[in-house]
């Protein structure tokens, strides 16, 4: 396997959604804050945190299972097999990504994680750029005309533009 044969990413996305998780703990601890627990009583927080876990686990599974039955990987880290357009990818191209960054906000505004919820933007910024866009041109490469017609037509993150 060359580096061709893969997309190229920056580092696995679970990784770097543990890195914001890890570096938003560190940073409360070390530079507190205390906005969302002053904002959110603790029950105020488990109901925003809940249907976002939800909303996570309902992007993030039907895409795992997705790649599965297509027989391709799911780590972007390796080749790609098969490019996947049915199910949840109908409607967006990174669902699962989408779902990392929503379970990660999820887990800030359930510990009240100033930081870390100051993370998920960076860690969204940087799945975009260090993972998103190398996928992006690897399919493109590897696929050719129909990734560049499924990416014409499926929005990369659920909304149009």
């Amino acid at each position: 396997m060359t580096a061709r044969d893969t997309a190229g990413v920056i580092a696995p996305p679970p990784l770097l959604a543990l890195a914001a998780v890890v570096f938003g703990l560190l940073l409360d601890g070390l530079f507190p804050a205390y906005v969302l627990t002053v904002l959110l009583t603790f029950a105020q927080r488990i109901e925003i945190a809940v249907p976002l876990f939800a909303i996570a686990a309902a992007l993030g599974i039907p895409a795992v299972l997705a790649f599965r039955r297509a027989g391709t990987h799911v780590e972007p880290w390796k080749p790609a097999s098969a490019l996947v357009t049915h199910g949840i990818f109908r409607f967006l191209r990174n669902p699962m990504y989408v779902g990392l960054i929503v379970m990660v906000a999820g887990l800030a505004i359930l510990l009240a994680s100033d930081w870390m919820l100051v993370m998920t933007v960076l860690l969204a910024v940087t799945l975009h750029f260090g993972v998103v866009r190398r996928e992006e041109r690897y399919l493109e490469a590897t696929f050719g005309d129909p990734y560049r017609r499924y990416r014409d037509r499926v929005p990369r993150y659920g909304w149009p533009g």
